[in-house]
């Protein structure tokens, strides 16, 4: 894929509302990420949804998290996989970020989520909001996550059919394709995103500290991974397209060609200005930002 200079798509119609602002990781400028008080900080900001990642503990609970490793954003260290909840619910996952919580969004300790503990949260908003659901790969449990994410919505009272649970509407997105193919066995594909983003060989081995060899052979994994994730989108098997704020910028003829295909845009992660009135004059329909409540304030 080639790459084309910024320029807006020509649409028939414009956008008669505003994007929807969707809470990366929570309000995660403002608070840790995925902690209990980010969360809680979005829906007061008034976040249309809320963005999270997830990864499978030892014992199979689905756990909010970013990282495969805890060391980034917990004083533990190692794999999260290789963890039990109860072992996770022992450190602290919201110092490392230097923000005060205050009382009303928990102690230290009430930080780490579960799924159904962020079902829990969102279920209070008094108001319907969206949940986008990111199903992290690679992951030694494989599509196993999927399965159990799932299976546990199901628990919860999850129709399949309108991906609604209560009044939260659930979507599911991830970079891997595979991933994205089973989704689609179970649910409807308007409610699923293909995410994607430039890969190369330099960014992976900086971002993973790999060598010349390995990182070379990482990257051209993950180029594989990208370039059939953008063969869905334009083979239109999913609704949603999810393109990092980047990708955009760089590809304005494929997001164009996305856009009058149908495909209803989530573009990831969206916090400056310039940023916010790019979206808004593509015509983009959802912003994932760090800072729900000045995008929406910009908005």
């Amino acid at each position: 894929m080639t790459n084309d200079e910024p320029g807006r798509p020509d649409q028939s119609a414009e956008q008669n509302t505003r994007p929807m602002v969707y809470a990366h990781r929570g309000a995660s400028a403002a608070f840790a990420e995925h902690t209990r008080a980010a969360y809680l900080k979005a829906i007061a900001d008034g976040a249309d949804g809320v963005e999270c990642d997830v990864h499978l503990t030892r014992d199979q609970h689905v756990v909010l998290l970013h990282d495969a490793n805890l060391d980034r954003t917990s004083d533990g260290t190692g794999p999260v996989a290789e963890k039990t909840l109860e072992e996770l619910r022992q450190l602290d996952f919201s110092s490392w970020k230097g923000a005060r919580i205050p009382d009303q969004y928990g102690a230290k300790s009430d930080q780490l989520l579960t799924l159904p503990e962020l079902l829990e949260i969102l279920r209070g908003a008094g108001r319907t909001i969206g949940l986008a659901i990111e199903l992290k790969h690679p992951s030694p449990y494989q599509l196993k996550l999927e399965d159990r994410v799932l299976e546990l919505l199901g628990r919860e009272g999850w129709n399949a059919e309108t991906s609604m649970l209560d009044n939260i509407q659930v979507s599911f997105m991830s970079f891997s394709p595979d991933s994205v193919k089973h989704l689609l066995q179970f649910v409807p594909a308007e409610h699923i995103c293909q995410l994607v983003d430039d890969v190369t060989v330099e960014e992976v081995r900086d971002e993973l500290g790999l060598g010349v060899i390995t990182g070379g052979a990482v990257a051209n994994v993950m180029k594989a991974a990208q370039q059939e994730g953008e063969r869905i989108l334009d083979d239109c098997e999913v609704g949603l397209a999810g393109p990092g704020i980047d990708y955009v910028r760089k590809h304005a003829r494929t997001v164009q060609r996305w856009l009058e295909s149908g495909r209803r845009f989530r573009v990831w992660t969206v916090d400056s200005e310039n940023d916010v009135a790019l979206c808004q004059g593509l015509g983009i329909h959802e912003i994932t930002t760090n800072k729900p409540a000045q995008v929406l304030a910009q908005l």
